[in-house]
């Protein structure tokens, strides 16, 4: 099983070798993955933005506690939730259902009122959160398709939402910075790739009831 190799190769990795870069097309990939990512009602509520910018990146590293994987690594993945569902939302989501199967728009109306129904029942704390957590979704993708290539990842939850929704121009486009991560190349230098893997034993998580 790839996938459970994978996993004990990968770590948060914490320096980055500045010289090594993601090639276009394993960041095309990446990419795709994260588009293929599962999300509620599959409406992905959300953007994600690849900042490369060097300027960009260090301001964003004053509001990341002065991490130096913000601007170490190849690319900093900035994943921004919806910080409000609009029906707009959903009526894209049936188009785009509609055209991809070549099926009438009419017969999604059923499932399109459903959805906004339910999404009405939520408040407008409960819509927040429900969408950040969307973004922990595509996160994960993210993670595993870098240690199928062999690229190193670290997802970061230590940073200043506000300040990057600022520096970003987030507030006036309806997103907010959720979580990111950080993907290139470790630096020989970090020395926790040598450490061995913490992780609770197997029966202590789960219990088959």
């Amino acid at each position: 099983m790839h996938l459970l190799k994978n996993s004990k190769w990968r770590y948060a990795t914490k320096l980055f070798d500045t010289s090594k870069k993601i090639t276009p097309e394993n960041l095309e990939k990446i990419k795709e993955v994260i588009q293929l990512s599962t999300s509620s009602y599959g409406l992905q509520l959300y953007r994600v933005l690849i900042i490369e910018d060097p300027e960009i990146r260090h301001q964003l590293k004053s509001a990341s506690w002065g991490q130096s994987q913000i601007t170490d690594a190849s690319q900093l993945f900035v994943f921004c939730n919806y910080t409000k569902v609009q029906h707009k939302h959903i009526d894209d989501y049936l188009e785009l259902t509609a055209k991809t199967r070549q099926i009438n728009i009419d017969s999604l109306q059923g499932y399109g009122d459903f959805m906004k129904q339910k999404i009405k029942e939520k408040t407008k704390i409960e819509l927040y959160h429900w969408t950040i957590r969307q973004t922990y979704l595509a996160l994960g993708n993210l993670l595993n398709a870098c240690a199928e290539l062999k690229i190193d990842a670290c997802p970061m939850e230590g940073f200043e939402n506000d300040k990057y929704n600022q520096i970003l121009g987030l507030k006036n486009k309806n997103l907010n910075a959720a979580v990111i991560a950080a993907i290139g190349y470790r630096s020989k230098e970090d020395k926790s790739q040598y450490f061995k893997k913490i992780r609770k034993p197997i029966d202590h998580i789960f219990e088959i009831l």
